[in-house]
């Protein structure tokens, strides 16, 4: 009867003690899970608010000038003078470069003095063939000598009108000895220096860009196109230009130019805007951040972009709940603007999302709402 009292004894302090080994392997879990809920998580949250946000499209593109001229010379010769220093704005008309001019001045004074020897000449054979048509009425010589005196007036008369045509060739000649800017712009690097032989149309001696105004040359999806097009319709669209991580404010100006075709090979339109750039911010050759604004969209429903989480469903933010608890909101993002994300479905306005400690956050988390000062309280309601 012992041993069997015994042995019942030892069956139920084993079952006591699996038992109590299966309390203690589940109560800290059970303990872990009830602290992570009841820990207080500090964040930061905004409102959704309705506010108006421009419909844009961002890119890059390139910076090229206005317009970009190689100068050269049109007429051989030493260059004499150089009248500008490289790197300077350049007005049109401006006097560049001269060529030395007295081989041309002298075939000019030549020309002008064989017009004064064939003008007299011509008026002598003009007196005399009015004499020898009067001579021809009065039957005293033939009709040859009359005719001959007519075509050495005539002969005379075209050898005029040839020295007037060489003179304005031989001056053409001289005038082109000054070389002036075509255009309004910047000088680059001189590539040629005074006591240089010249030699006509050969190599350039002077790049001038035009940088005010300038333009900026960039592509969009052909997708986009439509959505372009019905946008011009309404008005002039804006576009902005600036240096990749500039924290300035970027240039303005206006879409000017659609390519008339759409590359095959990327599926995209080239497209370009025109920019006064009066600050020269803006450089041929630059590698710029484009955004082109096809209007404003009105009441639309915005939050800061760093609320927008990603997660293996997609897009999601942490909204705050009644209690201080958040949930997790799936969304979905229409566009972002700036620092800002517009959201099309999942959220309404006045809804407080998470902006900052989503990392400590699980569904049902209570959160501790901080100020920028670490103080709890309110954050104020967004930008609009």
């Amino acid at each position: 009867m012992k041993k069997f009292i015994a042995c019942l004894a030892a069956a139920a302090f084993l079952m006591f003690g699996s038992l109590f080994t299966a309390c203690s392997k589940t109560s800290p879990d059970a303990t872990k899970t009830k602290a992570e809920k009841e820990r207080l998580v500090p964040v930061t949250v905004t409102p959704a608010i309705l506010k108006e946000v421009p419909i844009e499209i961002k890119t890059f593109g390139n910076v090229q000038a206005r317009s970009s001229v190689q100068v050269k010379s049109e007429v051989d010769g030493i260059l004499a003078k150089v009248h500008f220093r490289k790197g300077r704005n350049i007005r049109r008309g401006d006097l560049l470069f001269t060529i030395d001019p007295r081989s041309y001045q002298a075939a000019l004074d030549q020309a002008k003095a064989n017009l004064v020897r064939d003008r007299a000449l011509e008026e002598n054979a003009l007196v005399n063939a009015a004499r020898f048509q009067e001579l021809f009425k009065r039957g005293l010589i033939s009709r040859s000598d009359n005719d001959k005196a007519r075509a050495d007036a005539a002969a005379l008369s075209a050898t005029v009108r040839g020295n007037r045509a060489a003179i304005a060739s031989a001056s053409l000649q001289v005038e082109r000895c000054s070389i002036r800017s075509p255009i309004n712009g910047k000088a680059g690097d001189l590539l040629t220096h005074e006591g240089t032989l010249i030699k006509a149309n050969d190599v350039p001696m002077v790049a001038i860009n035009q940088i005010q105004p300038i333009e900026v040359f960039f592509s969009v999806s052909q997708a986009e196109l439509p959505e372009i097009r019905s946008a011009m319709t309404q008005g002039i669209l804006k576009v902005k230009a600036g240096l990749p991580q500039d924290s300035n404010p970027p240039e303005e100006g206006e879409l000017f130019f659609i390519d008339n075709a759409i590359d095959k090979g990327t599926g995209t339109v080239r497209l370009a805007g025109i920019f006064s750039n009066d600050r020269e911010v803006l450089w041929p050759g630059q590698y710029v951040s484009v955004t082109l604004v096809l209007g404003i969209r009105k009441d639309a429903l915005v939050v800061p972009a760093v609320a927008i989480q990603t997660g293996q469903e997609g897009k999601f933010v942490f909204v705050v709940k009644e209690g201080d608890t958040v949930e997790v909101r799936p969304v979905m993002v229409q566009m972002t603007s700036g620092t800002e994300a517009v959201i099309e479905k999942g959220l309404q306005a006045g809804e407080r999302v998470v902006t900052d400690g989503q990392l400590g956050l699980v569904p049902g988390a209570r959160i501790k709402i901080k100020t920028a000062a670490g103080v709890t309280g309110k954050m104020p309601g967004g930008r609009s």
